[in-house]
């Protein structure tokens, strides 16, 4: 019950609405007890009339009265109270959607390196699905049918003692058969969970990479991936129809059996003298409202075991240890010539294997650094220190003197403007990808496109800066694409700018365009580079180079360029190539 608890306080926040629900229910449940009791009065006035000729007819009006009274009452609270479910239940959603929202922002980059976003996703819908149904079944339904159970198993002990015991003792066979149904189905769920976010995982993975699915001929193999997972999900599913229909029929069946004996034992009184026609009347239908508890307590519990199975990892996300704080506050002042330190830094994924090792590095204010060496030597692991997306697992990194340890990351992250290697865009328009995160006018973004090579050909489009582009930019070019993200940073004017590989997939058309849309952006201003084209680095003020996590040399290119090292190396290796394609051509 621990997530039922953990769901009580996450709505906190519409206890208030719970409150008057309860209070509406208890009302309600007490005013459905009226009309049986009243009926006992009608049908013993009637029996009245019948055996001496004395009923009384005005009596007869006022109860039948009283009975409609009480029926529009009931119908009136019963729908508020279940628009007031409705309305606590969406509230509800929106507040505990707001909550992982929020949460996802102050995870580490780690979670979402290991994680599928299809399945992230996955646990935050079914989370939020399953709370927000436990909500509106327990102000709609559970706390309906236990008061209904309190009030009527009570006015039958009043009645007669020995009855509303019998009525009473039905309840913990049936809720203890109905717990074991529950608990058994719940452990099967979670089981069930497992395989359901690993389908729906790779479905959006599939999605995201159909070109790559169609162009290799996988579409049969992943098709069998999502069929065969679902097999196993759907012998699950079978188990726990199966478990749930044999132990439905165990308690109905023995339901029926207690619920016939406590009628004979009521038609005996009866016939005994023991109890007035109305009292008969009255206890079988206190009975039959019992019936409604009853059968939803199956119902009652299976909401419970389904709420607690299926926020189990929503929950699990919410537990997790925040890197990060969600900003919401004015950043303080940022740093108008920023140098970014770091000093005997080492970083590590795991304990087993160094990324980084010692590295001593200072980047200084307007300067254009770039970052070369082999793959996997490190680089793109520095860029990640530098945005504190990871913390060195030792030695420091400061920004202008403010250590990174002891500095909100919003602060860091807000000198900081990216153009990536993968196009980070969204579906949305030119316009929205542009202004990304400010609020500026149409003729900034309109400078900021110009600025970076890319109004020419948004201004074919249709409809210009509000043009769609597709998931992750499908419908621009590479260099499209990359201009788009050049102008976002044009229009950020932060005062360091990173650049991961921005040109390493274009032509050379368009890395011609984009390397002049750079050479506007490098202006006053700290610039650090990843590059596997040399041609993009020439003009560099500093090379770093990097092997096996560690700073092996550094200097300007030309420096670099006549020592012996890996800068030569791999600089040699794409002239050899050049010539080789020019010699191809016969163009040398």
């Amino acid at each position: 019950m621990q997530g039922i608890a953990k769901i009580i306080k996450l709505s906190k926040n519409q206890h208030k609405w719970i409150i008057l629900a309860a209070l509406l229910i208890t009302i309600q449940a007490v005013l459905q007890q009226v009309t049986p009791i009243t009926l006992k009065f009608v049908v013993d006035e009637l029996s009245l009339q019948i055996k001496t000729g004395n009923g009384n007819f005005q009596k007869l009006t006022y109860l039948f009265g009283l009975i409609f009274v009480v029926n529009i009452a009931i119908t009136v609270l019963n729908s508020l109270n279940q628009r007031l479910g409705d309305f606590i239940a969406s509230r509800l959603g929106r507040h505990l959607s707001e909550i992982y929202y929020k949460k996802i922002f102050t995870l580490p980059q780690k979670y979402f390196d290991s994680e599928i976003s299809g399945k992230i996703l996955n646990q935050l819908n079914r989370g939020i699905s399953s709370i927000r149904e436990f909500i509106g079944t327990a102000t709609n339904f559970m706390l309906p049918a236990m008061l209904q159970a309190i009030f009527g198993v009570g006015v039958l002990c009043y009645f007669n003692m020995t009855i509303g015991l019998l009525a009473l003792s039905v309840f913990p066979v049936y809720i203890a058969i109905s717990t074991y149904s529950t608990h058994r189905w719940g452990r099967i769920q979670k089981e069930k969970n497992v395989y359901e976010d690993t389908v729906r995982g790779r479905i959006q993975e599939v999605i995201s990479n159909i070109k790559l699915v169609k162009t290799y001929n996988t579409q049969k193999m992943e098709w069998g991936f999502v069929s065969d997972n679902y097999q196993v999900i759907n012998k699950l599913y079978d188990k726990q129809s199966n478990l749930y229909h044999i132990l439905n029929f165990t308690r109905e069946f023995g339901l029926e059996i207690a619920f016939v004996a406590i009628l004979f034992i009521i038609f005996k009184s009866t016939f005994a003298g023991d109890l007035t026609l109305g009292e008969m009347i009255l206890i079988i239908q206190i009975l039959n409202q019992l019936r409604w508890p009853l059968y939803g307590m199956s119902y009652i519990l299976e909401q419970i075991q389904h709420a607690e199975a299926d926020s189990k990892a929503f929950f699990e996300v919410l537990d997790l240890a925040s890197t990060e704080v969600y900003q919401s506050k004015k950043l303080p002042p940022l740093s108008k010539i920023p140098q970014i330190t770091f000093t005997n830094v080492g970083f590590s994924y795991d304990t087993n294997l160094k990324i980084l090792d010692d590295i001593n590095l200072k980047l200084d204010k307007k300067e254009t650094v770039a970052l070369v060496g082999h793959s996997g030597a490190g680089k793109t692991t520095l860029i990640n220190l530098i945005l504190k997306l990871y913390d060195p697992t030792s030695g420091t990194i400061s920004l202008s003197g403010k250590n990174y340890s002891k500095t909100d990351h919003s602060w860091i992250r807000a000198h900081i403007a990216l153009v990536f290697q993968e196009n980070e865009l969204f579906s949305s328009t030119i316009r929205e990808n542009v202004s990304y995160g400010v609020s500026v006018s149409e003729r900034k973004i309109i400078n900021a496109l110009k600025q970076a090579n890319a109004y020419d050909f948004v201004a074919k489009f249709k409809d210009g800066l509000d043009a769609k582009i597709g998931e992750r930019g499908v419908k621009l070019s590479g260099g499209q694409k990359q201009r788009i993200q050049i102008a976002r940073a044009i229009l950020h004017n932060k005062p360091i700018l990173i650049l991961d590989e921005a040109t390493s997939s274009l032509d050379s058309k368009s890395e011609k365009l984009v390397q002049d849309a750079l050479a506007k952006l490098f202006k006053n201003r700290l610039v650090l580079i990843i590059a596997h084209r040399f041609s993009t680095i020439q003009n560099a003020d500093r090379i770093i180079v990097l092997d096996e996590g560690k700073i092996v040399d550094s200097g300007k290119p030309h420096e670099l360029a006549h020592r012996e090292g890996i800068y030569k190396e791999l600089l040699n290796y794409q002239i050899e190539g050049n010539k080789k394609l020019l010699s191809e051509y016969e163009l040398n």
